[in-house]
């Protein structure tokens, strides 16, 4: 009877650990039939983990099943679906990337451009060599230093700030977007004359570099101007003075005498009108006493041996007495007159008859 009890507790026993390894095997996916792939790469970094997914297209088509060194490089093996493996070419390659800003990756089986054949058990994929798969890399390279410097609980502080301040905002976010399309589309049809604009600017800051050393020059003309007005800055000072004396003057004299002023004016206009009246005749008085000035030179006896002028005057009576009215002075001009030209009034070969008689008595002769 111990016997018996014993057999049972030792069977009980293996039972146990017979269930523990096979939910160990179950959840390591022993059981589950799965097509076994390498995937050679230059580093896996420390995101990628085992179990991490496999996808193509954004399917999940297996896991990664453990990760290895080589050396030069990693082998990761991939334990594919069988379902799945018959829709994945033979030339497929594979990139790292992370799920999240701070997740682990996963493998991701890019596509080629002519898928050939199927892949097949223990088939090798390599790394997706092309420029855009490099650029990725480079900039999550890039990325991790900053991600690594971003500490999470800040960058987590502001994520929700942000999500606070937006939390309840949706229709006003999209009134702005709207709001935001509708000024582009009115800008859009105005694109090339901006762009116009924008050249003939380029055009203008030409013309500006090119004037630039003038520009610089009139500039430097100018401190010098400036500098000349500080050093003669006292110079200046004394002309203000006597500037504000003058100004000062002025005003205490046209106070005093202002009305005096106007007046003047005022009886000075008719004469200045007559004035303006007759001031055709200005010029040719000044070109006949200009042209007959040789002429007087002569008969005053300048620039030669003969003497001056000599002039006898006697005084006899009037024979008649003045009478007003009748012996009035009349003139009788049809107002400002300018002949054609001052020589045929004032030429030397025609002098007038007082000139005569001023030569007459130079020559000793008396009238």
């Amino acid at each position: 009877m111990a016997l018996r009890r014993r057999l049972s507790g030792l069977l009980f026993a293996a039972l146990l650990v017979a269930l523990c390894g096979l939910s160990v095997a179950a959840y390591q996916k022993v059981f589950t039939p799965r097509v076994t792939v390498l995937l050679r790469t230059d580093h896996v970094g420390n995101q990628l983990q085992a179990e991490s997914d496999v996808k193509l297209l954004g399917v999940l088509v297996g896991e990664v099943r453990a990760i290895r060194s080589r050396g030069d490089g990693a082998e990761v093996e991939l334990g594919l679906h069988p379902g799945q493996v018959d829709r994945i070419p033979a030339n497929v390659s594979a990139r790292l990337l992370p799920k999240t800003l701070f997740g682990e990756r996963f493998v991701s089986l890019e596509l080629p451009e002519d898928p050939a054949g199927a892949l097949g058990d223990g088939a090798v994929i390599e790394q997706d060599r092309t420029s855009g798969a490099v650029e990725l890399e480079r900039v999550l390279a890039d990325l991790l230093p900053t991600l690594q410097a971003v500490r999470p609980d800040k960058l987590s502080s502001a994520l929700t700030s942000m999500a606070q301040a937006l939390d309840g905002r949706g229709a006003t976010l999209g009134q702005a977007i709207v709001r935001l399309d509708a000024y582009l589309r009115e800008l859009n049809p105005q694109l090339p004359v901006l762009k116009e604009d924008i050249s003939e600017f380029a055009d203008v800051t030409g013309v500006y570099a090119d004037a630039g050393p003038d520009l610089l020059r009139a500039l430097s003309d100018a401190t010098a101007v400036s500098r000349t007005i500080a050093e003669q800055r006292a110079d200046l000072d004394a002309v203000y003075s006597s500037l504000t004396t003058a100004s000062a003057d002025l005003t205490g004299f046209l106070r005093a005498n202002g009305e005096t002023v106007v007046a003047l004016a005022d009886r000075s206009r008719p004469t200045f009108e007559l004035l303006a009246t007759y001031s055709p005749e200005f010029g040719c008085v000044l070109s006949a006493v200009n042209a007959i000035r040789p002429r007087m030179d002569q008969v005053l006896g300048k620039g030669t041996d003969q003497p001056g002028v000599h002039v006898e005057f006697t005084v006899v009576p009037p024979a008649e007495k003045y009478v007003p009215g009748r012996d009035d002075p009349v003139h009788r001009g049809g107002g400002p007159h300018c002949p054609s030209g001052p020589a045929t009034a004032v030429a030397p070969d025609r002098v007038p008859e007082w000139a005569g008689l001023l030569t007459g008595g130079r020559e000793g002769g008396h009238r």
